[in-house]
């Protein structure tokens, strides 16, 4: 996408060549190091520079970008969060989103699902090991690259030890792909919320729908705290698995490193399900649910209880290991 008037000539003496993409918080352009290694930038909007909260969480950002950096998200090459307008600088990695790609071509299935799902299981461990929660894993941030899947934007993220910061009156993040407890209770969310989200992004990865919908995210958010997620769709192997990632309590669910155990042990070709289609998962295409974090109201949150679902993967998890 070419630059637009109006768009800056450089950022931080990265000179721009093109624009990647734009969402509510900021643009993200193409630039080039002086050595010409591709970057992307990340420009923050200029009304949130005047915003002392929004702030704060820029520079959490790009601290929790730092802290991952690694084979499985995109290197933090520089950043100025004091800047008039606050910018940061990734290494660029090419391909598709898995919004895009589920978009254009479908779901995936056998072996590009599988290692989808392993490559996104081994970027949370990851994260999860530098004291890092995601808190807004979704399909737009999930690159389809060459070498595997990549995470990107930690515009939520937070360090394990650190207090949640939700913007005033408003909890932040994507309804589809949201935790029950973000939508109960943000300040208690910890790394199995990631564990969740990840559950939800398979289903979507496979069946191009997620496992809860509905025409609005307040109705979103209820369901997902309070119904069983739709999974019929689902290959019956990969099922098994993603089943436990959506308890309704975070207890119930696997770490991220007991997930990547279960998931190593799929078969190659995850196979069909058990009614080949039949009973799949609640009509309409997400492609377009999920392109920017979704604020819900207070009114969601404050309406929301947890009821708890019973999951039993610890005996499915001895299986994989002693297989």
């Amino acid at each position: 996408m070419s630059l637009r008037a109006g768009d800056p000539a450089e950022i931080g003496g990265y000179p721009l060549e093109a624009r990647l993409g734009s969402g509510g918080m900021g643009t993200v352009f193409l630039a080039r190091t002086a050595s010409g290694r591709p970057v992307a930038v990340k420009l923050i909007h200029r009304h949130f520079a005047e915003d002392d909260e929004f702030r704060i969480r820029f520079r959490q950002e790009v601290a929790a970008a730092r802290r991952v950096s690694g084979a499985f998200t995109a290197a933090v090459v520089d950043a100025d969060p004091e800047a008039d307008q606050p910018w940061m600088a990734t290494a660029y990695i090419e391909g598709r989103t898995l919004a895009q790609h589920c978009a254009a071509d479908g779901p995936l299935s056998g072996a590009k699902l599988r290692n989808l799902a392993i490559g996104l299981a081994e970027a949370l461990r990851d994260i999860h090991r530098a004291g890092v929660v995601h808190r807004d894993l979704k399909p737009s941030n999930v690159v389809l690259s060459p070498e595997g899947p990549r995470v990107i934007d930690f515009g939520i993220s937070r360090a394990a030890d650190q207090e949640t910061l939700t913007m005033t009156g408003r909890i932040i993040g994507t309804p589809p792909f949201m935790s029950p407890e973000q939508l109960r209770s943000p300040r208690d969310v910890g790394p199995r919320s990631d564990v969740f989200s990840l559950g939800t992004l398979l289903v979507y990865a496979a069946t191009g729908s997620g496992p809860f919908g509905a025409d609005s995210p307040y109705l979103m958010a209820y369901q997902v705290v309070h119904e069983e997620p739709s999974l019929g769709a689902v290959p019956e192997a990969l099922r098994a698995v993603v089943e436990p990632c959506l308890a309704k309590e975070p207890g119930e669910r696997p770490s991220s490193d007991e997930l990547l155990v279960l998931l190593r042990n799929l078969p190659v070709d995850l196979g069909g399900t058990e009614a080949d289609g039949v009973g799949a998962g609640r009509p309409g295409d997400m492609a377009t649910q999920h392109l920017s974090p979704t604020p819900a109201g207070p009114g969601a949150a404050s309406t929301l209880g947890a009821r708890r679902a019973h999951h039993r993967w610890r005996p499915a998890l001895a299986v994989a290991v002693a297989v």
